[in-house]
């Protein structure tokens, strides 16, 4: 690997709509962000993911988008926009992107053109299919639920959409599409972004008429032409949401000699807790054994010809410390062992807004309480399949992304001090006890774990380069592993239960690095360790 800024650094997702509102709309906004770069800049990453903030009618918050050169009225203006990334540039921040490529709204003028019929210029920039029987053209399916393909009355075809009807799959093997994008992300690389997060990137290679959407043949000669055309030029973090991806199929996007991306998302690990073959909304208890695996495939597999991306959290999963942890006694120590786990691997870690004070998800009783498409699709879908109301609404509380999007809990204030309006969506009602400002008053909270993990990782290199071996001979439930660089080794222990276990320690420990209690001591020989123990030690 060539040593690049991004591999040192600790990432920061924010979700504008519910980060913070400097307007008083009840709905978070750009002004909002720039409030809080100190705050930022207080715990210490080195890039800001800023979720998408482009004209959108929201049909899937923001993901959605009807003009990637403009700014959604709630969040600001381009003004704000370009004092947002110039401040966090001063504050040693860089801005990444997010961009959504495989789709637009169906709102974009470009679709809307597309739909005045077949012999319009822009037709060609989307997916067109004549009906088979009078009927979709194949039985693609649409992530959000039902057929991929929607039926255009106007010009009797189909349209393809990957996701929701109001988002149309863009037509990447069209030139005109490709170039209209890179002249976009040329747009934001000239106003000084860090880079992009590329939403669903494994997508845009997709051949619908052999059913191929992920990893498709020619996504490979897209990003590579997409990066001669536009970071490339520059020194860039990149980063694609890739849901299928192998640490095989990882490399041949990460691997810097391809000249494509900095490193992807890979999602094995999220979907431990679902049944196999079947949906994310299909539960099962999480086998640490399975966890142990898939981290330890992922650390070791990509060697040096690829990168990894390391996180718990996003826009899009629910909060790790409910989903994995235990948010009711053990809280602030199990969100501590996550941080711990997680971020002496190798790779760049990703903190998702909140996790660094400890947020937890926030259940319902009804559906009239959620906000997501994908959540309330689900549900009238598995309504009509004959499944349980309270087994839908469990896997809601369990899956659903709202969990991620309630308001950032800033302090004990109303709303949380999230906003002086009506909030857009609910805030969570542990927001007194669970909040920013009683986080930064003790030096014991989640978020002070987090920010000595981001000091460690600029001041060590063991932490970035330095390799990884997973401890096999323990207890099921503990999670232990070095990382070892030149002379040194640190060996991470992590017990993931709610009760005690047992670890054998071989080698005399010299010193803790951080550990998740403050009485913590690890001595040579047999070790008991207390529910949700977490410590590094040199070794």
């Amino acid at each position: 690997m060539r040593k690049k800024w991004w591999q040192e650094a600790v990432v920061y997702q924010i979700y504008p709509r519910s980060f913070r509102d400097g307007d008083g709309d009840g709905i978070g906004d750009l002004r909002g962000i720039i409030n809080k770069l100190g705050y930022l800049q207080d715990l210490g990453i080195l890039a800001i993911w800023l979720s998408p903030v482009y004209e959108s009618p929201n049909d899937d918050n923001g993901y959605d988008i009807s003009d990637y050169q403009a700014i959604m009225q709630e969040f600001g203006t381009m003004k704000d926009m370009e004092e947002l990334i110039d401040k966090a540039n001063d504050a040693g921040i860089k801005m990444i992107m997010d961009l959504v490529v495989n789709h637009t709204s169906d709102e974009h003028k470009w679709f809307i053109e597309a739909r005045k019929g077949k012999e319009n210029p822009y037709r060609n920039y989307y997916i067109w299919r004549n009906p088979t029987h009078s009927s979709e053209p194949n039985e693609l399916k649409s992530t959000f639920s039902g057929s991929a393909w929607q039926f255009d009355e106007t010009s009797g075809q189909y349209y393809l959409h990957l996701f929701s009807k109001k988002q149309p799959d863009l037509n990447w093997e069209n030139n005109e599409v490709r170039n209209e994008i890179y002249a976009m992300m040329n747009f934001w690389l000239e106003k000084g972004i860090g880079g992009f997060r590329m939403d669903v990137i494994d997508l845009i290679g997709k051949q619908p008429d052999q059913k191929i959407t992920g990893n498709g043949p020619k996504v490979h000669d897209y990003l590579q032409e997409m990066n001669q055309a536009t970071f490339g030029k520059y020194d860039m973090m990149t980063v694609g949401e890739t849901w299928g991806a192998t640490p095989e199929i990882a490399k041949l996007y990460s691997n810097p000699n391809r000249n494509e991306l900095s490193m992807v998302f890979q999602f094995e690990h999220v979907s431990l807790d679902e049944q196999t073959g079947k949906a994310k909304w299909d539960l099962k208890k999480l086998e640490v054994s399975e966890l142990k695996k898939v981290f330890s495939k992922w650390q070791t597999a990509m060697g040096d010809e690829g990168w990894n991306s390391l996180f718990w959290n996003n826009h899009d999963l629910p909060r790790i410390i409910s989903r994995w942890g235990n948010d009711g006694e053990y809280r602030e120590k199990s969100g501590k062992l996550f941080a711990i786990l997680l971020h002496v691997m190798k790779g760049t870690p990703y903190i998702y807004q909140g996790e660094e004070i400890g947020m937890i998800n926030y259940p319902i009783t009804s559906i009239e309480e959620v906000s997501d498409i994908e959540s309330i699709n689900m549900y009238h879908e598995r309504l009509s399949q004959g499944y349980e109301k309270t087994a839908i609404i469990e896997s809601i509380n369990t899956k659903g992304r709202d969990n991620a999007r309630t308001p950032m809990q800033w302090d004990d204030s109303e709303n949380a001090g999230f906003t002086e309006g009506v909030p857009w969506l609910h805030v969570h009602p542990n927001y007194k006890e669970i909040n920013a400002k009683k986080a930064l008053a003790s030096k014991t909270s989640i978020f002070y774990t987090y920010k000595k993990l981001i000091e460690l990782r600029k001041n060590n290199p063991l932490v970035v380069w330095g390799g990884y071996q997973l401890v096999e001979e323990t207890a099921a439930e503990i999670f232990a592993y070095y990382r070892t660089y030149n002379e040194e080794s640190w060996l991470v222990i992590t017990n993931l239960s709610g009760r005690q276990n047992q670890f054998m320690l071989e080698h005399e420990p010299k010193e803790v690095v951080i550990s998740n209690r403050e009485d913590f001591v690890i001595e040579k020989g047999l070790n008991v360790l207390e529910p949700y123990d977490a410590i590094v030690v040199k070794v």
